[in-house]
């Protein structure tokens, strides 16, 4: 993952609007400690939850020297213990949100004709709503057959948005297995160079046959 741009998603997941008002809370924390580490934060997608300023989901473009490195230590289950603002007689006191982490794809990374997008059902909690939207995406790219799907948010746009960048990290993961294959093959002919019969001996430092 480039250390100069990447993307960050805050989700709700499947949550309850207080899983949904937790990440409207975190977003602007997690950036304000972020731009005090020197690194830019853009808000660049947002799902809105069922109360105003709150959000299923937030896409945030992070960009700027060792973002990786500053980044690292939110990437993972966020749990925000407290009284649910909107049920305040509900028992549950331990709310759960996500942070993850995709590079950006590049502009370039793939000519549009070579990805086929397509619409599924998404699958797993959710009940009727989940099976009547066609709100997941699977995203193909067809030289190579690789292939990635988003489904965890509600909003088609946003799903694709976050296939997309699954996709083009598995093509880079792709690129830098073959780079290290491309290595490791350089090494045994290096080797085989060292070990084999010489077809020329030279002598001496004035180079003599």
């Amino acid at each position: 993952m480039s250390d100069a741009t990447l993307w960050l998603q805050i989700s709700a997941g499947r949550g309850p609007a207080e899983c949904e008002w937790v990440v409207g809370q975190l977003a602007p924390r997690l950036s304000q400690d972020l731009r005090a580490q020197g690194l830019s934060v853009e808000e660049i997608d947002r799902t809105s939850g069922e109360h105003g300023g709150d959000a299923r989901s937030i896409l945030l473009r992070v960009s700027g020297p060792e973002a990786s490195a500053c980044v690292a230590g939110w990437l993972g289950t966020i749990q925000w213990i407290g009284a649910s603002p909107y049920r305040p007689h509900h028992g549950r006191k331990n709310w759960f949100v996500s942070v993850a982490a995709f590079a950006e794809p590049a502009a370039d990374l793939w000519d549009a004709a070579d990805v086929r997008v397509e619409t599924l059902r998404a699958s797993g909690p959710g009940g009727q709503h989940v099976n009547r939207t066609e709100s997941a995406i699977r995203v193909t790219h067809l030289p190579t057959g690789l292939t990635a799907i988003a489904q965890e948010e509600r909003s088609q746009h946003l799903n694709r948005r976050l296939a997309l960048a699954r996709l083009a990290d598995l093509l880079a993961e792709q690129a830098e297995a073959k780079t290290r294959e491309e290595m490791t093959s350089r090494w045994r002919q290096h080797t085989q160079l060292i070990r084999g019969n010489p077809v020329r001996v030279y002598r001496g430092k004035d180079w003599t046959p």
